[in-house]
Order: structure tokens, then sequence, then C-alpha cells
């Protein structure tokens, strides 16, 4: 007679490993519980665990069920491909925020709607737009990568140069101007992502 249907862990074999204990520890740290606290919650050793999040041995199954309940998350999340975004230097898609003499590129996926960086090179007596605009996000960062900007808000100017950054709420009505010869290469930050 066959024994009884074990479930297999949701575990997709690859040839490189996981560090799973940097994800239990970061969990752990994330609940600000301390490896006594777990240890104490777990039945399993300080020891034990500390070399757990070191990835200096791996815990049993029952082990890991134990903490991953203890830790409030799940053995899937521990072994699962982080959701990454790569865009390669000047592959960034197009787009378009306003203004004259500037070309954009969005370096953050499209689907990200927790964050927008946006790389600008503004030619040289680029301009926003005539009116001050303001961008739907809470908080609006501009960062000068290489040349000089003057950023406009409703009751003061910034003169950035290479370096410097300004950060100010994201509906604040606003301008910019390359006041220069040279061109001037930003990034803007924007959070969360400007509605579209």
């Amino acid at each position: 007679m066959k024994g009884p249907y074990m479930k297999a862990l949701p575990v997709e074999p690859s040839n490189v490993p996981v560090a799973i204990g940097s994800r239990i520890r970061a969990a752990r740290q994330s609940q600000r519980l301390t490896i006594e606290q777990v240890a104490d919650a777990t039945g399993l050793t300080k020891g034990f665990l500390s070399r757990v999040e070191r990835d200096l041995t791996s815990p049993s199954v029952a082990s890991l069920v134990t903490l991953c309940q203890v830790l409030s998350i799940s053995i899937g999340d521990l072994f699962a491909a982080p959701e990454t975004h790569l865009t390669k230097r000047n592959h960034g898609p197009k787009i378009s925020l306003g203004g004259e003499g500037i070309v954009e590129r969005l370096l953050t996926a499209r689907s990200e709607r927790r964050i927008q960086i946006i790389h600008a090179v503004i030619e040289p007596h680029g301009r926003g737009e005539a009116e001050l605009y303001a961008v739907d996000c809470d908080v609006d960062v501009l960062h000068v990568l290489k040349g000089s900007i003057r950023l406009i808000l409703t009751n003061e100017e910034y003169e950035l140069n290479t370096g410097d950054t300004v950060t100010f709420p994201g509906r604040e009505p606003h301008t910019w101007v390359n006041p220069t010869d040279e061109s001037v290469e930003v990034l803007w930050v924007l959070v969360p992502a400007a509605s579209r």
C-alpha cells in the first residue's frame, strides 16, 4: 500500500544557489525581532539560526516551515526570484513631460508605480514650460549629473550645479531653464510615479 501523497514544496530547481539566509534575516529584522526571540518562538537554537541567516547551514523542511510561520512569510517567497528591471544606458524609452530642448528617458519600468526615475539631457538654453506646472506625485527630486540648471518655484529659485540635488513637494508649481551654453544632464526622481 502506498503512503500518503506528499505535496512538493514550491521550489523551482536551479543551478544557482538561493541565499535564503539573508531573506530570513531581512524578514526577522523587518519585524524587529531578535535572534533570541525567534529561537524562543521556534524552539531552534540561536547558534543554528545565526548559521542559517549566514547561509552556513541549510534548515530541514520542518525547521523552515516553523521559521516561516514565526516570521509570517511563505516558503515560496524565500525562493522566488526578485522582480528586477534593467535599463541599459541610453535604452530607456523616450518620454516627454514638456519643455523645449530636452530629451527624457524613463529609467524605471513603465509598470513601476512606487517611484519613477527620468534621465534628461537639456540642450543649451533649453527650458521647461513657460507657465509654472505641477507633477502629480508626493515628492520631486532633481539631481544634476553634469552642468548647471535653474529650478524656478513659486517663491524662490535654485541655481544647481554638477552634484547638487534639490527635493521639493511634487505638486509644487515649478519650471526650469538651462541658462548656459552647455548641455546639462539631470535625473528627476518622482515618488510615487507620476499619474499618467
